[in-house]
């Protein structure tokens, strides 16, 4: 064969395989609602493929090489998200989480999945700019409808929301949980009370690696901020309890924090105080119960949201309430996937994350493993939740060191640096890292009118 009628056959070759990748990798029909969009370009684009607990699985799979190739993206994939419940949510119809839309948005930004080494094999999977365009599009016009909040409509489609100005509470509820919150009663020696390891006046923590409890006992994991804790999605750094009466409940029956046998030996101890037995009382049909006490407890809770931000004027719309730097900071934020668990009004406890995803966190510290590193394990048993964490909101961060479950970094610039390697394996320069931090300064927020502050700062 000629030369020139190779390359002519060559040339044709490629237009025809052009042809085809181009009308393989066409956005869903427009006839089609943004949402069947979306789940459409999910489905064609084989996500569930490396995203989902039981993949089904290619043909090629048994291949020599390819198959252990395969594997680890496998594992790679579903241990950093798992996409089926985003989908199923699609299909359904259903509020999706947040923290998947949020993920899948920066992924579509970024165009940077599915792989090259799958999407030259499944023609029709790449994301292609009109793909993005529609994933993007459907994320922020969810979030504005999703949020019932006042942020401005410039800012409507942000992945992180203002606090709201109040929560609807039972005022007379909140008093009698604002004394038993403060009450050492609630332990076995009378010594340890809520407030001891929440401090109100030192932003809802007590600043220290671990608390301490009765005897001085100390325990194994972080204590985070009570302040804002109602938006968090459970409770505790393994969310082993549901709510924040769940919560309530443990602290005082954990031989660590406060020791009491049973709550039935607070009740009594509640039992013999005057005010106690008439509020209770008046409150509740059957008087000082364990129920009754945690409910007060939650009720008190509802109440310590800090709004008013910086950050939250700047999403209602005044333009004048972040410097440059800081707005770069929030850029840098949602640039490094930082919004893509730090989302909502607590910019986290939404969700679940692997601690040390891109990176071996527990292999770097240089620290023996401890129970509580298991993470959300602790309550699952599932290998995948090994290492997994609730992911901590970042309002008042500034004011809440130490930080990580194990408040091994004691200051927010470490926190911060170590979070972006670890988390999005990126390293910050030094410049990237104090804008960040300059944003993370702009979370801290007003509480009853007045700005949040740490007195173990003074």
């Amino acid at each position: 064969m000629k030369r020139g009628t190779i390359l002519f056959v060559l040339l044709g070759a490629v237009l025809v395989a052009g042809t085809v990748y181009t009308l393989m990798n066409r956005p869903p029909a427009e006839d089609l609602s943004r949402q069947e969009r979306v789940l459409q370009i999910f489905d064609k684009g084989g996500c569930l493929a490396c995203h989902s607990a039981e993949p089904e699985l290619p043909f090629y799979f048994k291949m020599p090489v390819a198959d252990k190739i395969m594997q680890q993206d496998i594992d790679s994939g579903y241990r950093a998200f798992n996409i089926e419940p985003l989908m199923e949510a699609l299909a359904t119809g259903e509020k999706p989480s947040m923290v998947d839309v949020a993920k899948v948005e920066q992924v579509a930004i970024e165009k940077r999945m599915p792989m090259a080494k799958y999407y030259l094999v499944h023609w029709g999977s790449q994301m292609t700019a009109a793909k993005s365009e529609i994933i993007v599009g459907w994320a922020r016009e969810l979030r504005a409808a999703y949020y019932a909040d006042d942020a401005a409509e410039v800012r409507a489609g942000e992945p992180v929301r203002p606090i709201p100005q109040s929560v609807e509470t039972d005022a007379a509820k909140v008093e009698l949980g604002r004394k038993l919150y403060h009450d050492t009663r609630l332990s076995v020696n009378n010594t340890v009370s809520c407030a001891s390891c929440h401090d109100l006046s030192t932003a809802g923590v007590d600043n220290k690696q671990y608390s301490e409890g009765v005897a001085g006992q100390k325990g194994g994991v972080n204590a985070p901020t009570v302040y804002n804790a109602l938006y968090n999605f459970v409770q505790f750094w393994d969310g082993r309890a549901a709510t924040l009466a769940d919560q309530a409940a443990g602290p005082p029956l954990n031989p660590v924090e406060m020791a009491s046998t049973s709550f039935d030996e607070i009740i009594a101890k509640l039992a013999k105080d005057k005010w106690y037995v008439e509020t209770f009382n008046s409150l509740y049909a059957d008087g000082i119960t364990q129920a009754n006490i945690t409910n007060a407890i939650e009720e008190f809770e509802r109440t310590l949201i800090t709004p008013n931000s910086r950050f939250d004027k700047w999403l209602r719309g005044d333009d004048a309430a972040l410097s440059a730097d800081e707005i770069e900071g929030y850029e840098l934020f949602k640039e490094y996937n930082c919004a893509t668990c730090h989302v909502g009004v607590n910019l986290g406890g939404e969700s679940y994350e692997l601690m040390g995803l891109r990176k071996h966190y527990f292999a770097d510290r240089g620290l023996e493993l401890t129970e509580e590193d298991n993470g959300r394990y602790k309550q699952t048993q599932q290998e995948r939740d090994r290492h997994r964490f609730k992911v901590p909101g970042l309002r008042n961060v500034e004011l809440t060191w130490p930080y990580y479950h194990d408040g091994t970094r004691q200051t927010l610039e470490e926190a911060v640096r170590d979070m972006a390697i670890y988390q999005s394996g990126v390293e910050l320069t030094d410049e990237e890292c104090a804008k960040v931090v300059a944003f993370l300064k702009t979370l801290t927020g007003e509480f009853e009118g007045k700005p949040l502050t740490n007195a173990n700062m003074q």
